[in-house]
């Protein structure tokens, strides 16, 4: 109850900022923060960003590539899994998962093609990336490549990255 509500009132909240300015001065697309809100597929995503202290950065010029776990990505987590990492004395844990989802810089799927590597993240730690038959990330499908974003580019993956 607690987490459905804090995820209605957050999603409201950053509806109203993607909404009242979306467009970029220059005719630049939204943000990440913003096209994330605009898909309406990330609502966990963007509680748990708001919740973690991190939309400003998400917000601030970047680039950045973010890979995106859908709701259904977090749904698929064990039960009380988020609700536990929404809760303010697990804001490391959150932050820590969270920014294991973003790798400085704007890589395109097109940079990545029919290669396999290890990409450092954010967060510090390592991700694998398999791009020789579709793309996968950790194990993860990505399943919506290159959403571009004025500060960078979403993959939609349909897997929560753990550190």
């Amino acid at each position: 109850m607690i987490r459905r509500n804090f995820l209605k009132i957050t999603t409201a909240t950053m509806l109203m900022v993607a909404t009242s300015g979306s467009v970029t001065a220059g005719g630049h697309s939204a943000d990440i923060v913003d096209t994330a809100v605009a898909a309406g597929s990330f609502t966990t995503l963007v509680a748990a960003v708001q919740a973690a202290g991190l939309v400003d950065t998400l917000k601030g010029e970047g680039p950045f590539t973010v890979f995106a776990p859908t709701d259904e990505a977090f749904a698929a987590l064990p039960e009380g899994t988020v609700e536990d990492l929404l809760k303010p004395e697990n804001i490391d844990t959150l932050t820590a998962i969270l920014t294991y989802h973003v790798v400085s810089g704007k890589v395109m799927s097109a940079d990545i093609a029919g290669k396999e590597l290890m990409a450092e993240t954010v967060q510090g730690g390592s991700i694998s990336v398999n791009a020789t038959n579709g793309v996968m990330i950790n194990g993860a499908n990505v399943v919506q490549a290159d959403i571009e974003a004025s500060n960078g580019v979403i993959h939609v993956i349909d897997a929560v990255l753990m550190p």
